[in-house]
């Protein structure tokens, strides 16, 4: 029995092992994308031989929209995009992710798989996350000595993003440790977290993880009594580190100093709190508005932001005749790279995930809602974001969208 149970657990951990990779490899370039067409190559297999099974999937029609609405927008836009070899070669590249999908609602179709694959991401969390207090505390960690305005922990000073990884990632991390372990520990887990993130700098995953943690904070609080409770702690927890990092950290107290020009109310400290971005948005919306159907193409926003940039602009490159890389913010890079098609593409995806959530039963609901958080914190429209159509925060929506999906065929008792 025990050998068999073995074999059987040997299985499962290669049948996860590339949608594992995934998340393992982020931090080292565009490695991640072996394990995800490798992935997608063999959903392709095990799309057809178990197509009967995936019909009836209820995770299915959340895929089938949020695919739909991803590449679609991207077809759109490169009929007549500013770069169309760019928008064509992303259309095309695009195409990978719906059988990546597949491949994650076949294979995690037990409680049994799914359970150890929500600990394994939980693992990779807690790993970053001490990577970067080591880095932030002794000035070194796995991804190099620390050079940068901010903590980069395992991804190194070269690829600043794991702030905004840490911060949409974190719902697997304390969603596990609270199942497991408990509130206590949870508000342990929450701690730590926080201070990587902290010391990370971005502001935008400040926003977002604050929002996924008030979002934790409502699903565990049982009556209005706890809610107030755990809020307070919560608060309390947050302020003490805010004072912490303020003190002893240069970087967070810079960040929060940028943070406070806005308060001038003029334009300028506006702009330079938002790290110069307000010409950006303005360009931005000045394409969605020169292209209101489908906008510039997807990827050509750095080419098309000189012509509807304004005279002095500080994105703009006159060597090269390019701009700022992309929008910043999903909304505006929506209406700029993909025009009004793409952003009700897209709102469409939104509608189907909510009815995706509501039809689902209680079971359904736990296994899905860490991913779900981790999409809610990803996209908050009132933030700034990553470009959604790169090839890096693009392949972490969709690993997040996949687990999603395939998390929504859980069942149990309860939904019987």
């Amino acid at each position: 029995m025990n050998r068999q149970n073995d074999t059987t657990r040997a299985h499962d951990f290669v049948a996860l092992l590339p949608l594992w990779l995934v998340v393992v490899l982020l931090p080292v370039g565009r490695t991640a994308e072996l394990p995800l067409v490798a992935a997608a190559v063999a959903g392709v297999a095990v799309a057809w031989r178990m197509r009967f099974a995936l019909r009836a999937h209820p995770g299915l029609p959340v895929l089938i929209a949020a695919f739909a609405a991803y590449w679609l927008a991207t077809a759109f836009s490169a009929f007549d995009a500013v770069d169309p070899r760019k928008a064509w070669t992303e259309t095309a590249a695009d195409l990978r992710y719906l059988p990546f999908g597949l491949y994650a609602l076949a294979v995690l179709d037990t409680p049994e798989r799914r359970a150890r694959f929500a600990w394994l991401i939980a693992i990779v969390v807690a790993f970053w996350t001490l990577d970067a207090l080591a880095q932030a505390a002794f000035g070194t960690s796995l991804g190099g000595r620390l050079e940068a305005d901010r903590v980069s922990g395992v991804f190194g000073d070269d690829n600043l993003k794991l702030g905004p990884v840490l911060a949409v990632f974190a719902p697997a991390l304390l969603v596990e440790v609270l199942h497991r372990y408990g509130r206590r520990a949870a508000l342990v887990a929450w701690s730590v977290l926080a201070a990587a993130i902290l010391v990370a700098g971005a502001r935008a995953a400040w926003i977002a993880f604050a929002l996924a943690t008030l979002v934790l904070v409502v699903r565990v609080a049982r009556d209005r009594r706890q809610l107030v409770a755990f809020a307070a702690i919560v608060l309390a927890a947050a302020s003490l580190l805010a004072v912490a990092g303020y003190a002893i950290s240069d970087r967070v107290a810079a960040r929060v100093h940028r943070s406070a020009t806005a308060l001038a109310g003029d334009r300028a400290g506006v702009d330079h709190a938002l790290a110069f971005r307000l010409p950006i948005w303005r360009t931005a919306i000045a394409m969605g508005a020169a292209h209101p159907i489908n906008g510039v193409g997807v990827r050509g926003f750095r080419h098309a932001y000189p012509r509807y940039s304004e005279a002095g602009d500080r994105w703009v490159d006159a060597g090269s005749d390019t701009g700022a890389s992309h929008p910043h913010q999903i909304v505006l890079e929506l209406i700029a790279e993909t025009g009004a098609i793409g952003l009700l593409l897209w709102l469409a995806a939104a509608a189907a995930f909510v009815a995706g959530w509501r039809r689902a039963g209680r079971v359904a609901r736990h296994a899905a809602f860490a991913p779900g958080l981790g999409l809610v914190a990803m996209t908050f429209p009132f933030n700034t974001h990553l470009a959604f159509y790169s090839s890096f925060w693009g392949l972490v929506l969709w690993f997040l969208v996949a687990w999603f999906a395939a998390a929504l065929g859980a069942r149990g008792e309860q939904d019987a």
